[in-house]
């Protein structure tokens, strides 16, 4: 039974290395540095785009974080309507009133403004109204949108989720909180706003577990390696040594433009390697504790990844030690370089007060972790390794006992 796990998704990934060469992946274009984000109106005007759906959320919009380019939007003579009732993980529900409050006021673009939540709502309102005859559960897997969405422009403010350049969509469903992510070419923004200005007044948890998930992607696509193009591995190292020499300083600083702006730049490489090369079993698990315990993502990210690196083991010397020598990391020999890496990891997370493990999880939910966790990561993924029940149940019960 092993084997044949493990030949079938070997067998699915080879195919989809091969379909991944006809996918369409792209780039967005970016509009960069402090103050950019006043800019956008001006490249909205050139789409031909009156009324824009807003979405946010409500903290955002508390803080006025948004309030320059709104004011911006109505000197540019363009309409918009905001929804910021979203969930820290969006659900079906609420892509569902989004969509509502975007066909009732005749809107024909969308901003997200915001972090990973809003940018995956969004995300998956753009799905609904490509598909409005469908659930939000039947978008979701692979290539299931693969209609032309209307223009959609990504402004983040957090340096980590890298959403404003995936193809990635993670969504909850209501009812059972189970995640599953909306994944395809068409619901990739058409611009992305890299301003540091709209960082600078992130908490500093804010800023290490946003930062630790623009990591984790990076080191998972790197690691995973089958997909990824000379781009891809490109972007991930870029991504892996921008935070190693800047996120610290953010998290310390955070009005330091211009960790704040290498920080932006990280997250979206790091978005972009992994929108093709794909995550891992860290996303696969840290899935189920946003679903199960509303786990923000971030941190679910920054403490799963050195457990999840140490379990590979060997298997991922070669391209961890690659990513030591663009840091710096010294060690005589890759197995070295790989373990110095995995500290430097759990070093970063102590200094900025991470925890090791969550106490959250509940013996008795670990099964339907499994479950939900090999899901979502088998066959798609291309992990260095194979895991089965037995290895999913292991790390699981060593991240609750490290807590």
């Amino acid at each position: 039974m092993r084997k044949y796990k493990e030949e079938y998704c070997r067998s699915f990934q080879a195919t989809m290395k091969i379909g991944n060469y006809f996918l369409g992946y792209r780039t967005p274009r970016t509009i960069v540095g402090p103050g950019s984000v006043l800019r956008l109106p001006e490249d909205i005007k050139k789409y031909n785009v009156h009324h824009v759906l807003f979405v946010s959320d409500e903290k955002i919009m508390e803080l006025g974080l948004p309030n320059g380019l709104l004011k911006a939007l109505e000197e540019a003579g363009i309409k918009y309507t905001i929804f910021s009732n979203i969930q820290p993980n969006p659900t079906d529900d609420n892509v569902e009133e989004g969509y509502r409050l975007f066909h009732e006021n005749m809107c024909d673009g969308i901003i997200a403004f915001g972090g990973g939540s809003p940018m995956d709502c969004a995300k998956g309102i753009a799905a609904k109204n490509a598909h409005p005859n469908k659930k939000v559960s039947q978008l979701q897997g692979i290539l299931k949108v693969h209609k032309k969405i209307v223009p959609f422009w990504a402004v983040p403010t957090t340096a980590g989720t890298g959403s404003e350049t995936t193809l990635a969509a993670v969504i909850t469903e209501a009812k059972t909180h189970h995640k599953a992510s909306i994944n395809d070419p068409a619901i990739i923004p058409i611009c992305a706003v890299l301003d540091p200005e709209l960082t600078v007044g992130l908490p500093p948890f804010v800023t290490a577990t946003t930062g630790m998930d623009a990591l984790c992607h990076a080191v998972e696509s790197y690691t995973n390696w089958t997909y990824c193009t000379d781009l891809e591995k490109e972007y991930s190292k870029k991504a892996v040594k921008l935070i190693y020499e800047n996120l610290y300083t953010a998290y310390q600083d955070g009005s330091n433009l211009e960790a704040r702006q290498r920080m932006q730049e990280a997250a979206f490489y790091a978005g972009r390697s992994f929108t093709r090369g794909c995550v891992g079993y860290v996303h696969a698990i840290g899935h189920t504790l946003g679903g199960l315990y509303n786990i923000p993502h971030g941190l679910a990210m920054s403490v799963i990844l050195p457990h999840v690196l140490r379990k590979y083991g060997p298997k991922v010397y070669k391209r961890l030690a690659e990513l030591a020598d663009v840091c710096g990391i010294e060690g005589k020999t890759k197995a070295e370089k790989s373990i110095r890496f995995i500290e430097w990891i759990e070093e970063i997370n102590e200094k900025m007060g991470l925890p090791k493990g969550f106490k959250e999880i509940k013996v008795e939910d670990i099964p339907q972790m499994i479950k939900w966790a090999d899901a979502e990561a088998n066959p798609l993924y291309p992990v260095p390794e194979i895991w089965y029940e037995e290895d999913f149940r292991e790390l699981i019960e060593e991240l609750k006992k490290a807590a």
